[in-house]
């Protein structure tokens, strides 16, 4: 299941930056982004805010000792972020509806919720390419329309709509970071290379945040597929991206892998959340998960936070110096690599789970795909935070 649900979400993003561009034959009606229930999080909404979950937080340190860190958002925040979930429907089409389930919800709780400390949240729901029709592509049995390209780009056109009604009605000349991870970031590479890259939009760019991908760059450049829109190299830069596809220094990308890889005679960049500087080496911030599921059903071993101690009840927990990470260029493969601080003499955890385990074996050529953005959201937390400064400098 987990090998089948990894899959998916690679292959989603391919699918998206493919369809994005294809003509249309017959488009299913357009969503009213004027409706709050089309949204999984904007500001005001109350009802079915996927963005309201508790995040409440267990700091384990290095000698066991624990404190709990409450999260608190900040209604007032000066600056935007715009976020496109990767692939979770387990809605029986082709395509999602635009009802969500739990999936959606708990997604945004892991991946960008916590953001909401930085700036304000809009997630638009969108009809996305479902792990239903993917797993269905994968065993060799693809359901009735899923070849169709105009109806792979849907989700793609539905961001569209949600962006331009997001500027038209709610963004008021305040700057915006857009975030996405795999299918979210395949759909948000085209929104930028399409809307946004050498356009009038662009001035509104506080910087863009795309996990779990393969964006292409120039070999030794900072742009490539983005032609005005280059690499964040420190934390006081904006109009710039962040891309990244992480894996354990012990488990590197196989030749099979989906990430570190680019088309078209590029390479995939990686920059390091950490250390954006080029080569720097840094320690991850991770909000990790410690009771309820990831972002799909992967086999999870259980983590003992404190050696003989009852795990903490609170949804996350974070190890302050247990992670690092640096960009490396291996074997052809760009990546983030993640490294375990371990030390088997103090009585914290050595280690962490979010691999992708099918029938007790790790699947190395997704890496840690699964938690790409719980390794580093504190990390992307303080650049937002650092962005915006710069930003409003500017204005």
């Amino acid at each position: 299941m987990a090998g089948k649900v990894l899959a998916a979400l690679a292959l989603s993003a391919g699918f998206v930056m493919a369809a994005a561009s294809a003509q249309a034959q017959q488009a299913p009606a357009k969503n009213d982004y004027a409706k709050v229930e089309n949204w999984l999080c904007r500001p005001g909404k109350t009802d079915g805010n996927a963005c309201g979950y508790d995040l409440t937080t267990t700091i384990v340190q290095a000698n066991g000792k624990e404190s709990v860190e409450r999260y608190r958002p900040n209604p007032k925040a000066p600056i935007d972020c715009f976020y496109v979930y990767p692939t979770v429907s387990n809605d029986p089409g082709v395509i999602s509806d635009m009802k969500p389930g739990l999936e959606e919800q708990n997604v945004v709780k892991q991946q960008f919720a916590r953001l909401g400390a930085k700036c304000r949240l809009y997630a638009p729901l969108y009809r996305q390419v479902t792990l239903t029709a993917l797993r269905a592509g994968i065993a060799g049995k693809p359901l009735p329309g899923s070849a169709d390209p105009k109806i792979r780009g849907v989700g793609y056109e539905d961001v569209v709509d949600a962006w331009n009604y997001y500027l038209a009605h709610d963004n008021h000349g305040r700057g915006v970071v857009l975030v996405g991870h795999s299918q979210g970031s395949g759909v948000l590479t085209n929104l930028i290379k399409n809307e946004i890259d050498g356009k009038p939009a662009q001035k509104k760019l506080v910087s863009a945040i795309l996990m779990g991908t393969r964006l292409p760059v120039d070999a030794g450049k900072d742009t490539g597929l983005f032609q005005h829109v280059p690499l964040c190299r420190k934390a006081s830069q904006t109009g710039c991206v962040i891309a990244y596809a992480s894996f354990r220094d012990t488990v590197p990308p196989p030749a099979n892998s989906r990430f570190g890889k680019a088309d078209g005679g590029r390479e995939a960049a990686c920059t390091n959340p950490a250390n954006l500087a080029p080569g720097g080496k840094g320690a991850l911030h991770a909000y990790l998960t410690n009771a309820g599921p990831d972002i799909a059903d992967a086999d999870r071993r259980k983590v003992e936070w404190v050696k003989g101690k009852a795990n903490p009840d609170t949804p996350f927990v974070s190890a302050p110096g247990l992670l690092s990470a640096e960009c490396v260029s291996k074997d052809g493969f760009n990546y983030l690599q993640v490294h375990v601080n371990a030390d088997p003499a103090d009585p914290r955890a050595d280690d962490i789970n979010g691999d992708v385990v099918v029938f007790g074996k790790v699947s190395a050529d997704w890496g840690l795909h699964l938690i790409d953005a719980n390794l580093a959201m504190g990390n992307l937390m303080d650049i937002v935070g650092a962005e915006t400064k710069a930003y409003l400098a500017k204005k």
